[in-house]
């Protein structure tokens, strides 16, 4: 499910959740391999909240939705899915290898 607070800034190829002021962002390109998830960046203030987690699930939600996979460049989001290997499917199979999910 979207989260409707996170936006897809795709003029400058990242989600944006703003929270208090400062803004929460995951970076991506989008190519014909997928969506290259390239950094998840928290502002210090904001850490420790789930906010990258919250991210993560909006975007994997986003690619299901668009039907198109992701390769986790990112080391939070390669983290992620290795933790959550439910969503698998939503990764390209070079990743799936590479993550052993």
């Amino acid at each position: 499910m979207l989260d409707p607070e996170i936006r897809d800034h795709s003029e400058l190829k990242r989600y944006e959740l703003a929270i208090d002021g400062d803004v929460a962002v995951v970076t991506y390109n989008l190519g014909a391999s997928g969506l290259m998830v390239t950094e998840t960046l928290v502002p210090e203030a904001l850490e420790g909240r789930g906010l990258a987690s919250r991210l993560a699930k909006h975007v994997i939600a986003d690619a299901k939705q668009r039907g198109i996979v992701i390769l986790p460049v990112c080391p939070f989001f390669a983290g992620y899915f290795q933790k959550h290997p439910e969503h698998a499917d939503v990764v390209h199979p070079t990743y799936r290898q590479i993550l052993g999910i």
